[in-house]
């Protein structure tokens, strides 16, 4: 089959005038940047309604709008999915109540000063190179996904799509720093999900049978089915187990330890906002998740209606939801609706270069400065960090476009998340938990934590959602037997972990 497809002029004018537009908010709503603090957490004043969007919009990204329908559309697909963002609000309480109150114990501006607190300088550096690599290499991927969907509507060159997409985002990041990032998030949140609904009705009321015709395919398909209790953790598929455990570690490690997530709180007035706005997020998320899937099981009764082959025969799952919006939503509708799909994915992106240009400015650069930096000079610094790696995004977007990718694009990107983020979680459990450990045994605990992980990880089946649990726990308890058998032992200062992360 075919996957070309034709858009409408007056589609791709909506299309078009909405990245200028994107353009242009993200450049007034950002100007006026004075100081350091004002450029990389928004002047540590944004509203917590707000930040709750931004941290949405921000993990939702195209890989959300366009990967995840294609998964319960696909052959044997289903609900399960879903499991897992019952552990992202599990995992979301535990950051809560565990390391938000060790980020506002002073004005730090990355999560990563907790550790140079609690171990030393070179676990913030270490940490934060992770952070970086990883960071830009799994939202390189979501403007690669991104940059194929300009490419099939607007019948641009891959190349072309990455690049123009890449520059939009680069421009409004660079200029109007994390203001800009959050407020247009919580536009870009609104939009998309306008955008998925929309469709959602048309899908429903395009189906020969309507609603009871689409309920009905997918209960004699058995897609409707949301738990799944077995405790196999090699199967290929989400159960409520590694939804509930890995989903949960996955989540405190991403989202309480990563910097693109961190920066969102650190943003906000105080602890009790950055709480309010992490933990309705994860709401939020199981909502639009369960809206995305439902999707994916309505496009699958659809395509099985229509006289002409299913388009997901030919494994284009990622590709599934664009082919739909182009080629039987209305006109003008399906404009708004690709809109939503690049509001998704700007915010992510935007996000990624402010917390990476954060990273890399606050935890690796000035500090190997033997001098202090002036607030205009580290705003400059700041800018051309963000141009820096947006310039690195776009590079490795383009290279997985020579090469191509077969697999689902939210599982790469879930499993890269889940391998990097998991023995960084470890540490800082250890900063919070171990007290008595020292930076030596933390570190040396790390590397245990990795290289089990990646034994794990080449050596068995176990599923991916079980990384990140599994990579962090090795961390933590590799780093406490370390310290325990090493010289001195356990024997530490009678300094509480309170008075050392203060």
């Amino acid at each position: 089959m075919n996957f070309s497809m034709n858009i409408h002029p007056v589609d791709a004018t909506i299309v078009i005038v909405y990245l200028l537009a994107v353009l242009a908010f993200g450049l007034w709503v950002g100007r006026g940047q004075r100081t350091s603090a004002d450029y990389f957490l928004g002047g540590r004043s944004m509203p917590w309604g707000v930040l709750l969007l931004s941290i949405v919009a921000t993990e939702t990204s195209t890989v959300t709008f366009l990967s995840l329908p294609g998964i319960p559309a696909a052959i044997n697909g289903n609900l399960t999915f879903l499991q897992i963002a019952i552990g992202y609000i599990v995992g979301r309480l535990l950051i809560i109540y565990i390391l938000l109150p060790v980020y506002f114990r002073s004005e730090n501006f990355t999560a990563y000063e907790v550790l140079e607190s609690r171990f030393g300088k070179l676990s913030r550096r270490l940490t934060s190179v992770l952070f970086l690599f990883t960071r830009n290499l799994s939202d390189a991927l979501r403007l690669f996904l991104t940059a194929l969907v300009l490419q099939i509507v607007l019948g641009l060159d891959l190349t072309v799509s990455v690049i123009l997409l890449g520059l939009i985002t680069i421009i409004y990041t660079l200029v109007g720093g994390a203001k800009s990032v959050i407020w247009n998030d919580g536009v870009q949140f609104v939009i998309y999900m306008l955008g998925a609904v929309a469709a959602f009705t048309i899908i429903i009321n395009g189906s020969a049978g309507g609603l009871s015709g689409l309920l009905q395919f997918a209960e004699q398909n058995d897609k409707l089915r949301m738990l799944d209790f077995d405790f196999s953790l090699t199967r290929p598929s989400m159960t409520f187990w590694s939804g509930l455990v890995g989903g949960a570690f996955l989540t405190a490690a991403t989202h309480g330890t990563d910097q693109l997530m961190v920066q969102r709180y650190l943003s906000a007035k105080s602890q009790r906002d950055a709480s309010l706005s992490l933990g309705f997020s994860g709401l939020i998320v199981f909502l639009q998740f369960a809206v995305f899937l439902l999707i994916g099981i309505a496009l699958a009764g659809f395509f099985t209606e229509i006289a002409q082959p299913n388009p997901l025969a030919e494994g284009h799952g990622d590709r599934l939801f664009a082919f739909f919006i182009v080629n039987y939503m209305p006109v003008g509708l399906a404009g708004l609706t690709l809109a939503a799909v690049f509001a998704a994915a700007m915010s992510t992106l935007s996000s990624s270069l402010n917390s990476s240009a954060t990273a890399f400015i606050s935890d690796i650069w000035l500090p190997m400065r033997k001098s202090e930096l002036s607030q205009p000079l580290q705003l400059r610094a700041g800018r051309i960090a963000t141009a820096t790696f947006g310039i690195l995004q776009i590079s490795i977007a383009v290279l997985v476009g020579a090469i191509g990718t077969t697999e689902s694009t939210v599982f790469n990107v879930l499993k890269i998340a889940g391998f990097a983020s998991g023995p960084v979680l470890g540490l800082f459990l250890l900063a919070v938990a171990g007290p008595r450990v020292r930076q030596p045994a933390a570190l040396m605990g790390f590397v245990v934590g990795v290289t089990g992980l990646s034994l794990v990880a080449i050596g068995t089946n176990l599923y991916w959602p079980w990384y990140a649990a599994v990579g962090s726990l090795l961390t933590f308890f590799a780093g406490w037997v370390i310290q325990l058998l090493s010289p001195g032992g356990m024997k530490r200062d009678n300094e509480s972990v309170e008075d050392q992360l203060s």
